[in-house]
């Protein structure tokens, strides 16, 4: 059976409320399914408060993607099996969630300076249950009101970094991400590394993690072979998942499509129903 380790919710930038996410994964038959929201747990603790953890022969394993400082690289840390009530990560999650809202107001601020008259409520109806608001959502209402045809036009000519619109926001350093979810009893894993576009820094930060991203829908054969064996240089735990958001814009379009062997997606699960 198949298995999935990258997955988001409409709690951050997914579209697929979190029931839903999970009725597609036992209609195609997962084993295994990484619930990772951008910044939030919110998605898995909604889960697990309304007893949805025992789902037959599915198995959730309770994750969460962070964003780790790096001024010139895009560094997504992964923490598999974490405590979704620890104190340290609720503590490190509302300190970026409240640096993601001054970010989306300046961005919308920065857009409306344009001639992009779009409100900050147009964004929240897209962002729906989301305390995670990010420019996902932003290009997504951006695409919705007529601005842009698609939401890689919104990033391309107002939203990705150098761009009229862009704003840096608050990331926490790499090494303190990977303390707080150890903290929290989890597994880190450093996630697309062919992304982070610096092969010599994936190495250093796999020094510090316990896994890496080997399969991704972006990773080509040539890759997969090479952070396979970077991956078994540094004695890592092989991830993959398919980074799955429910909109057209992602590498996937629907669940199931890009999957990984359960005896991978097994070593990231230790009971947690």
């Amino acid at each position: 059976m198949p298995s999935d380790l990258h997955t988001h919710t409409n709690f951050s930038d997914g579209s697929f409320s979190p029931e839903e996410l999970v009725a597609a994964a036992k209609n195609v038959g997962l084993s295994y399914l990484g619930v990772t929201d951008h910044d939030t747990v919110d998605g898995v603790r909604y889960l697990y408060e309304n007893g949805l953890y025992s789902t037959g022969n599915l198995k959730i394993i309770p994750g969460v993607e962070l964003s780790a400082n790096n001024p010139e690289h895009d560094i997504h840390i992964v923490g598999y099996n974490i405590d979704i009530y620890d104190g340290n990560l609720l503590d490190m999650i509302n300190e970026i969630l409240e640096a993601r809202w001054d970010r989306f107001s300046k961005i919308v601020k920065n857009l409306q300076a344009n001639g992009v008259e779009i409100r900050e409520a147009d964004v929240l109806k897209i962002a729906g249950s989301s305390r995670s608001v990010g420019r996902s959502h932003i290009a997504r209402a951006l695409v919705k009101a007529g601005f842009f045809k698609t939401i890689r036009d919104a990033f391309d000519q107002m939203l990705a970094k150098g761009r009229p619109a862009y704003e840096p926001r608050y990331l926490p350093e790499l090494d303190e991400v990977i303390s707080v979810i150890h903290g929290a009893g989890g597994i880190a894993s450093l996630a697309h590394p062919k992304l982070v576009d610096d092969d010599k820094l994936v190495e250093e930060i796999c020094k510090k993690t316990d896994a890496l991203e080997v399969y991704y829908p972006f990773h080509f054969p040539e890759e997969v072979e090479k952070y396979s064996k970077m991956a078994e240089k540094f004695n890592l735990l092989v991830a993959g998942g398919s980074d799955f958001h429910g909109t057209a814009s992602r590498y996937v379009d629907n669940l199931g499509e890009f999957t990984i062997d359960d005896s991978l997606a097994e070593k990231f699960y230790r009971g947690t129903e």
